[in-house]
């Protein structure tokens, strides 16, 4: 008899915690759970925890995971946010705030955009919820690339139930300066180069709406052409300043990979500047493939060895900034 007591009893909490689990799924049903938002299926992945983190310490993860969207969003990989500083998910969660959401939000477009329907343009502009961005739609031998202010798509248009997710190679940085001349004041290494732009008269005719693209010597190169303070750029002739600059900058927006995508079978290039000469650009390549490129070089008219890029891709509202190691010459 007691046996059978305790088993009516054990067959009871049973039902019960079936029945509860049933309730629990009609109620999950009935409010509508979904694991498959854009949030969570970048959560799901394990190659994008530090994005993911990213989305939570903004609070940007409620608002997509709460909203019907569509939304698109742009996640650099974890290899991304490693090379960009933050090794991992912890290292995201402990920066700063206000920067962590300058980028969350910078990665997020409100709508569904298919990369790979843009058409077959470079540098189409789109609008983020933290500023523009650019997008390019190429073919570069038997691949179609498609790049996003400079940095490549390495996965495109994964589906969720409210939007898609891109991943890619880099992370964006937001830019903060409408004027790429600006953007070149705030440069600490390029100071020499930034105070040329003034006392020319160049900063001036930088200062519209653009695009410009801008390859500036470093103080070190600066120094190694004769301009070795401030004081004496402001003593020098304004013409000669001019001309020298206008070899540096291109009436266009060019990011690196804008040049690795153009650039034939030769690997190698000319960029017209705003002086009317021009430059050659030669594709560096991976060290690690002998297929692929990873940066580019220059040399002007009048160098006699080629210049390496210090820093490059930095957006401003009207053109891209690169800090180049040596001046563009026309003469030797």
């Amino acid at each position: 008899m007691k046996l059978q007591l305790r088993f009516y009893k054990q067959l009871g909490i049973l039902l019960f915690a079936i029945l509860l689990i049933t309730s629990c799924k009609k109620d999950e049903v009935a409010t509508g759970h979904d694991n498959n938002r854009v949030n969570l299926v970048i959560a799901d992945n394990f190659n994008l925890s530090s994005f993911s983190a990213v989305l939570r310490k903004s609070g940007l993860d409620k608002v997509v995971q709460n909203g019907e969207g569509p939304y698109t969003l742009l996640a650099p990989s974890d290899a991304a946010f490693s090379t960009a500083g933050y090794t991992d998910a912890v290292a995201v969660l402990a920066g700063n705030t206000k920067l962590i959401s300058r980028i969350a939000n910078y990665h997020t477009l409100d709508g569904k955009y298919e990369l790979n329907k843009l058409p077959f343009l470079f540098n189409q502009e789109l609008q983020t919820r933290g500023g523009k961005i650019y997008a390019t739609h190429w073919i570069k031998g038997p691949d179609t690339v498609l790049t996003l202010n400079g940095s490549r798509v390495l996965a495109q248009n994964i589906a969720a139930s409210n939007g898609l997710i891109q991943v890619l190679d880099r992370v964006l940085t937001p830019y903060v300066h409408d004027l790429v001349g600006n953007a070149i004041a705030a440069d600490p290494s390029i100071t020499l180069f930034a105070q040329a732009l003034k006392t020319s008269g160049v900063l001036q005719t930088i200062s519209d709406a653009g695009p410009y693209t801008v390859f500036a010597p470093n103080n070190a190169a600066m120094q190694a052409l004769g301009y070795s303070t401030v004081q004496q750029i402001q003593l020098a002739d304004p013409a000669k300043l001019r001309s020298f600059l206008l070899y540096h900058i291109v009436k266009d927006r060019r990011f690196v990979y804008d040049y690795i995508l153009s650039t034939g079978v030769s690997n190698m290039a000319q960029q017209g500047m705003m002086d009317g000469n021009s430059v050659t650009i030669k594709l560096v390549p991976n060290s690690n493939s002998t297929t692929s490129f990873q940066s580019i070089s220059l040399r002007g008219i009048g160098n006699t060895s080629d210049i390496k890029l210090l820093k490059q891709d930095m957006l401003s509202g009207n053109g891209v900034l690169h800090v180049i190691d040596a001046g563009l010459r026309i003469t030797q």
